[in-house]
Protein backbone atom coordinates (compact mmCIF):
# COMPACT_ATOMS: atom_id res chain seq x y z
CA UNK A 1 0.00 0.00 0.00
CA UNK A 2 1.45 3.52 -0.99
CA UNK A 3 1.31 6.03 1.51
CA UNK A 4 2.51 9.55 2.34
CA UNK A 5 3.49 11.89 4.38
CA UNK A 6 1.68 15.15 6.03
CA UNK A 7 4.30 16.86 8.95
CA UNK A 8 4.72 13.40 11.09
CA UNK A 9 1.69 11.66 10.17
CA UNK A 10 1.85 9.05 7.77
CA UNK A 11 -1.72 8.95 6.13
CA UNK A 12 -2.58 6.26 3.66
CA UNK A 13 -3.89 6.83 0.62
CA UNK A 14 -7.78 6.01 0.01
CA UNK A 15 -7.45 6.31 -3.61
CA UNK A 16 -4.54 3.61 -3.56
CA UNK A 17 -6.63 1.46 -1.15
CA UNK A 18 -9.22 1.16 -3.80
CA UNK A 19 -7.01 0.61 -6.66
CA UNK A 20 -5.20 -2.41 -4.68
CA UNK A 21 -8.90 -4.00 -3.44
CA UNK A 22 -9.83 -3.73 -7.21
CA UNK A 23 -6.82 -5.41 -8.65
CA UNK A 24 -7.41 -8.21 -6.05
CA UNK A 25 -11.04 -8.25 -6.29
CA UNK A 26 -9.96 -8.99 -9.96
CA UNK A 27 -7.68 -11.96 -9.16
CA UNK A 28 -10.13 -13.06 -6.54
CA UNK A 29 -12.75 -13.44 -9.16
CA UNK A 30 -10.19 -14.39 -12.03
CA UNK A 31 -11.74 -11.63 -13.78
CA UNK A 32 -11.46 -13.06 -17.58
CA UNK A 33 -12.86 -16.46 -17.12
CA UNK A 34 -15.68 -14.94 -15.22
CA UNK A 35 -16.29 -12.60 -17.93
CA UNK A 36 -15.53 -15.55 -20.41
CA UNK A 37 -18.52 -17.70 -18.72
CA UNK A 38 -20.98 -15.01 -18.42
CA UNK A 39 -20.44 -14.30 -22.50
CA UNK A 40 -21.31 -17.78 -22.91
CA UNK A 41 -24.62 -17.62 -20.71
CA UNK A 42 -25.38 -14.23 -22.02
CA UNK A 43 -25.56 -15.60 -25.76
CA UNK A 44 -26.99 -18.39 -24.77
CA UNK A 45 -30.08 -16.42 -23.56
CA UNK A 46 -30.46 -14.22 -26.75
CA UNK A 47 -30.22 -17.70 -28.69
CA UNK A 48 -32.90 -19.04 -26.53
CA UNK A 49 -34.79 -15.63 -26.82
CA UNK A 50 -34.57 -15.53 -30.08
CA UNK A 51 -35.75 -19.58 -30.74
CA UNK A 52 -39.18 -18.08 -28.42
CA UNK A 53 -39.63 -14.98 -30.91
CA UNK A 54 -39.10 -12.50 -27.85
CA UNK A 55 -35.72 -11.01 -26.41
CA UNK A 56 -36.43 -9.50 -22.82
CA UNK A 57 -33.53 -6.96 -22.06
CA UNK A 58 -34.05 -6.75 -18.50
CA UNK A 59 -34.42 -10.47 -17.43
CA UNK A 60 -30.65 -10.85 -19.91
CA UNK A 61 -29.34 -7.96 -17.55
CA UNK A 62 -30.62 -10.32 -14.55
CA UNK A 63 -28.89 -12.89 -16.01
CA UNK A 64 -25.40 -11.32 -16.57
CA UNK A 65 -25.33 -9.72 -13.47
CA UNK A 66 -26.26 -13.46 -11.01
CA UNK A 67 -24.20 -15.29 -13.64
CA UNK A 68 -20.98 -12.81 -13.02
CA UNK A 69 -21.79 -12.94 -9.11
CA UNK A 70 -22.21 -16.82 -9.13
CA UNK A 71 -19.41 -17.53 -11.19
CA UNK A 72 -17.07 -14.83 -8.80
CA UNK A 73 -17.98 -17.26 -5.92
CA UNK A 74 -17.00 -20.63 -7.54
CA UNK A 75 -13.89 -19.14 -8.69
CA UNK A 76 -13.14 -17.27 -4.81
CA UNK A 77 -13.67 -20.69 -2.67
CA UNK A 78 -11.72 -22.21 -5.58
CA UNK A 79 -8.87 -19.74 -4.13
CA UNK A 80 -9.18 -20.09 -0.83
CA UNK A 81 -9.24 -23.84 -1.08
CA UNK A 82 -6.34 -23.81 -3.17
CA UNK A 83 -4.67 -20.66 -1.82
CA UNK A 84 -1.45 -22.62 -0.09
CA UNK A 85 -0.88 -24.33 -3.50
CA UNK A 86 -1.14 -20.67 -5.22
CA UNK A 87 1.86 -19.81 -3.16
CA UNK A 88 4.08 -22.38 -5.20
CA UNK A 89 3.39 -21.80 -8.80
CA UNK A 90 4.80 -18.73 -10.71
CA UNK A 91 1.45 -17.67 -12.40
CA UNK A 92 -0.28 -17.69 -9.33
CA UNK A 93 1.76 -16.57 -6.37
CA UNK A 94 0.59 -12.73 -6.88
CA UNK A 95 -2.70 -13.26 -5.84
CA UNK A 96 -4.90 -11.33 -2.84
CA UNK A 97 -4.10 -14.86 -0.52
CA UNK A 98 -1.32 -15.93 -1.31
CA UNK A 99 0.61 -12.60 -1.43
CA UNK A 100 -1.00 -12.39 2.12
CA UNK A 101 -3.03 -8.94 0.95
CA UNK A 102 -6.22 -10.39 1.81
CA UNK A 103 -6.88 -12.78 4.33
CA UNK A 104 -9.31 -16.12 3.48
CA UNK A 105 -12.21 -14.83 6.17
CA UNK A 106 -11.83 -12.03 4.12
CA UNK A 107 -11.87 -14.04 0.55
CA UNK A 108 -15.16 -16.19 2.20
CA UNK A 109 -17.15 -13.17 3.02
CA UNK A 110 -17.72 -11.86 -0.02
CA UNK A 111 -17.43 -15.69 -2.12
CA UNK A 112 -20.41 -16.43 -0.18
CA UNK A 113 -22.21 -13.38 -0.25
CA UNK A 114 -22.02 -13.09 -4.08
CA UNK A 115 -22.67 -16.67 -4.20
CA UNK A 116 -26.64 -16.49 -2.08
CA UNK A 117 -26.97 -13.14 -4.12
CA UNK A 118 -26.24 -14.40 -7.49
CA UNK A 119 -28.43 -17.29 -6.60
CA UNK A 120 -31.20 -15.14 -5.30
CA UNK A 121 -31.06 -13.29 -8.36
CA UNK A 122 -30.92 -16.21 -11.00
CA UNK A 123 -33.71 -17.91 -9.04
CA UNK A 124 -35.82 -14.54 -9.59
CA UNK A 125 -35.67 -15.90 -13.30
CA UNK A 126 -36.83 -19.36 -12.86
CA UNK A 127 -36.33 -22.08 -10.58
CA UNK A 128 -34.23 -24.08 -12.54
CA UNK A 129 -31.82 -21.50 -13.44
CA UNK A 130 -31.21 -21.05 -9.67
CA UNK A 131 -30.00 -24.79 -8.81
CA UNK A 132 -28.11 -25.33 -11.91
CA UNK A 133 -26.16 -21.94 -10.89
CA UNK A 134 -25.75 -23.78 -7.33
CA UNK A 135 -24.92 -27.01 -8.88
CA UNK A 136 -22.20 -24.99 -10.70
CA UNK A 137 -20.45 -23.93 -7.86
CA UNK A 138 -20.69 -27.07 -5.62
CA UNK A 139 -18.91 -29.14 -8.59
CA UNK A 140 -16.07 -26.57 -9.66
CA UNK A 141 -15.52 -25.65 -5.64
CA UNK A 142 -16.15 -28.47 -4.27
CA UNK A 143 -15.32 -31.26 -6.23
CA UNK A 144 -13.78 -30.14 -9.53
CA UNK A 145 -10.91 -28.12 -7.32
CA UNK A 146 -9.51 -30.80 -4.62
CA UNK A 147 -9.24 -33.55 -7.48
CA UNK A 148 -6.74 -31.57 -9.90
CA UNK A 149 -4.16 -33.04 -7.30
CA UNK A 150 -4.90 -36.65 -7.43
CA UNK A 151 -5.95 -37.73 -10.61
CA UNK A 152 -6.34 -36.29 -14.50
CA UNK A 153 -10.27 -37.35 -14.13
CA UNK A 154 -10.45 -33.47 -12.61
CA UNK A 155 -10.68 -32.72 -16.30
CA UNK A 156 -13.57 -34.80 -17.23
CA UNK A 157 -15.14 -33.88 -13.97
CA UNK A 158 -14.24 -30.38 -14.52
CA UNK A 159 -15.77 -30.11 -18.13
CA UNK A 160 -19.61 -30.73 -16.48
CA UNK A 161 -19.91 -27.01 -14.81
CA UNK A 162 -17.21 -25.59 -17.62
CA UNK A 163 -20.36 -26.85 -19.91
CA UNK A 164 -23.43 -25.24 -17.69
CA UNK A 165 -23.17 -21.71 -18.52
CA UNK A 166 -24.60 -21.74 -21.78
CA UNK A 167 -27.56 -24.11 -20.50
CA UNK A 168 -27.87 -21.78 -17.06
CA UNK A 169 -28.54 -18.73 -19.98
CA UNK A 170 -30.59 -20.73 -22.47
CA UNK A 171 -33.00 -21.68 -19.39
CA UNK A 172 -33.14 -18.21 -17.84
CA UNK A 173 -34.48 -16.78 -21.19
CA UNK A 174 -37.75 -19.05 -20.69
CA UNK A 175 -40.32 -18.25 -17.85
CA UNK A 176 -41.05 -21.92 -18.02
CA UNK A 177 -38.37 -23.66 -19.31
CA UNK A 178 -38.17 -27.36 -20.90
CA UNK A 179 -35.44 -29.45 -21.57
CA UNK A 180 -34.93 -29.71 -25.49
CA UNK A 181 -32.92 -30.67 -28.10
CA UNK A 182 -30.95 -27.23 -28.69
CA UNK A 183 -30.01 -26.26 -24.81
CA UNK A 184 -28.38 -30.04 -24.87
CA UNK A 185 -26.13 -29.35 -27.71
CA UNK A 186 -25.20 -26.28 -26.60
CA UNK A 187 -23.61 -27.66 -23.76
CA UNK A 188 -22.36 -30.43 -25.64
CA UNK A 189 -20.24 -28.66 -27.89
CA UNK A 190 -18.98 -26.44 -24.99
CA UNK A 191 -17.92 -30.06 -23.18
CA UNK A 192 -16.12 -31.18 -25.67
CA UNK A 193 -14.54 -28.17 -26.25
CA UNK A 194 -13.05 -27.89 -22.66
CA UNK A 195 -10.78 -31.24 -23.37
CA UNK A 196 -8.65 -29.82 -25.73
CA UNK A 197 -8.90 -26.00 -24.56
CA UNK A 198 -7.54 -27.63 -20.70
CA UNK A 199 -5.10 -30.02 -21.82
CA UNK A 200 -3.51 -27.51 -23.84
CA UNK A 201 -3.35 -25.24 -21.17
CA UNK A 202 -2.19 -27.78 -18.75
CA UNK A 203 0.85 -29.24 -21.52
CA UNK A 204 1.77 -25.29 -21.79
CA UNK A 205 1.51 -24.69 -17.62
CA UNK A 206 2.79 -28.01 -16.98
CA UNK A 207 6.01 -27.21 -14.95
CA UNK A 208 4.29 -24.84 -13.24
CA UNK A 209 1.23 -27.10 -12.65
CA UNK A 210 3.77 -29.85 -11.01
CA UNK A 211 5.29 -27.49 -8.19
CA UNK A 212 2.13 -27.44 -6.61
CA UNK A 213 0.92 -31.10 -8.30
CA UNK A 214 -1.43 -30.49 -10.07
CA UNK A 215 -2.48 -33.83 -12.41
CA UNK A 216 -4.48 -32.46 -15.49
CA UNK A 217 -3.00 -34.19 -18.66
CA UNK A 218 -4.47 -37.05 -19.35
CA UNK A 219 -1.31 -39.03 -18.24
CA UNK A 220 0.31 -36.54 -15.65
CA UNK A 221 3.31 -36.06 -18.19
CA UNK A 222 4.04 -33.96 -21.45
CA UNK A 223 4.08 -38.01 -23.83
CA UNK A 224 2.63 -38.83 -26.92
CA UNK A 225 -0.62 -40.43 -25.42
CA UNK A 226 -1.48 -36.87 -23.85
CA UNK A 227 -0.81 -35.55 -27.38
CA UNK A 228 -2.88 -37.78 -28.56
CA UNK A 229 -5.79 -37.20 -26.32
CA UNK A 230 -5.68 -33.72 -26.98
CA UNK A 231 -5.60 -34.61 -31.15
CA UNK A 232 -8.65 -36.84 -30.58
CA UNK A 233 -10.47 -34.18 -28.76
CA UNK A 234 -10.34 -31.63 -31.58
CA UNK A 235 -11.01 -34.26 -34.03
CA UNK A 236 -14.28 -35.33 -32.02
CA UNK A 237 -15.02 -31.26 -32.26
CA UNK A 238 -16.15 -31.55 -35.75
CA UNK A 239 -18.97 -33.46 -35.94
CA UNK A 240 -20.13 -31.92 -32.49
CA UNK A 241 -19.39 -28.63 -33.67
CA UNK A 242 -22.18 -29.40 -37.12
CA UNK A 243 -24.42 -30.58 -34.18
CA UNK A 244 -27.09 -27.17 -35.33
CA UNK A 245 -26.23 -27.37 -39.13
CA UNK A 246 -27.19 -31.20 -39.15
CA UNK A 247 -30.45 -30.77 -36.42
CA UNK A 248 -31.85 -27.46 -38.28
CA UNK A 249 -31.18 -25.15 -36.00
CA UNK A 250 -28.04 -23.63 -37.50
CA UNK A 251 -27.39 -22.72 -41.37
CA UNK A 252 -24.79 -22.97 -43.64
CA UNK A 253 -22.74 -20.11 -41.92
CA UNK A 254 -22.56 -21.75 -39.26
CA UNK A 255 -21.94 -25.24 -40.91
CA UNK A 256 -18.94 -23.40 -42.75
CA UNK A 257 -17.83 -21.84 -40.05
CA UNK A 258 -17.50 -24.46 -37.41
CA UNK A 259 -16.27 -26.74 -40.29
CA UNK A 260 -13.35 -24.78 -40.83
CA UNK A 261 -12.89 -23.86 -37.00
CA UNK A 262 -12.71 -27.71 -35.75
CA UNK A 263 -10.63 -28.74 -38.99
CA UNK A 264 -7.96 -25.76 -37.78
CA UNK A 265 -8.56 -27.29 -34.38
CA UNK A 266 -7.68 -30.78 -35.24
CA UNK A 267 -4.82 -29.15 -37.84
CA UNK A 268 -2.95 -27.91 -34.45
CA UNK A 269 -3.87 -30.73 -32.33
CA UNK A 270 -1.78 -33.14 -35.32
CA UNK A 271 0.94 -30.92 -34.79
CA UNK A 272 0.80 -31.21 -31.28
CA UNK A 273 0.87 -35.23 -31.73
CA UNK A 274 3.78 -34.99 -34.29
CA UNK A 275 5.73 -32.57 -32.17
CA UNK A 276 5.31 -32.64 -28.54
CA UNK A 277 6.34 -29.54 -28.16
CA UNK A 278 5.10 -26.21 -26.17
CA UNK A 279 4.81 -23.85 -29.10
CA UNK A 280 2.42 -26.46 -30.49
CA UNK A 281 0.09 -26.59 -27.88
CA UNK A 282 0.23 -22.87 -27.51
CA UNK A 283 -2.11 -22.77 -31.40
CA UNK A 284 -4.25 -24.96 -29.58
CA UNK A 285 -4.70 -23.41 -26.45
CA UNK A 286 -5.17 -19.87 -29.02
CA UNK A 287 -7.17 -21.58 -31.22
CA UNK A 288 -9.55 -22.55 -28.06
CA UNK A 289 -10.25 -19.09 -26.63
CA UNK A 290 -11.28 -17.96 -30.19
CA UNK A 291 -13.58 -20.57 -31.66
CA UNK A 292 -16.03 -21.00 -28.96
CA UNK A 293 -17.23 -17.42 -28.31
CA UNK A 294 -17.27 -16.81 -32.55
CA UNK A 295 -18.90 -20.05 -33.09
CA UNK A 296 -21.55 -19.04 -30.28
CA UNK A 297 -21.42 -15.50 -32.25
CA UNK A 298 -22.32 -17.23 -35.32
CA UNK A 299 -25.09 -18.94 -34.13
CA UNK A 300 -26.75 -16.17 -32.34
CA UNK A 301 -26.24 -14.04 -36.10
CA UNK A 302 -27.47 -16.67 -38.12
CA UNK A 303 -30.39 -17.00 -35.93
CA UNK A 304 -31.35 -13.45 -35.80
CA UNK A 305 -31.14 -12.91 -39.86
Amino acid sequence: MKQYTQGETIVPSFIDEVKQFASDFKKLVKMRLTLTVVFSASVAFLIGSRMQGEIIWVNWLVLTIGGFLVTSSANGFNEIIERDLDKLMTRTEDRPLPSGRMTSGQALVLSLLMGIIGTYILVGLNFLTGVLSVFSILLYAFLYTPLKRKSPIAVFVGAFPGALPPLIGYFAAFHQPSITIVPLVLFAIQFVWQFPHFWSIAWVLDEDYRKAGFRLLPTTKRDKVSAFMVLITTLIMIPVSLLPWILGFGGYYVATFSLAGALLFSWYGLQLFLKRDVASARKVMFTSFIYLPLMQLILLFNLLV
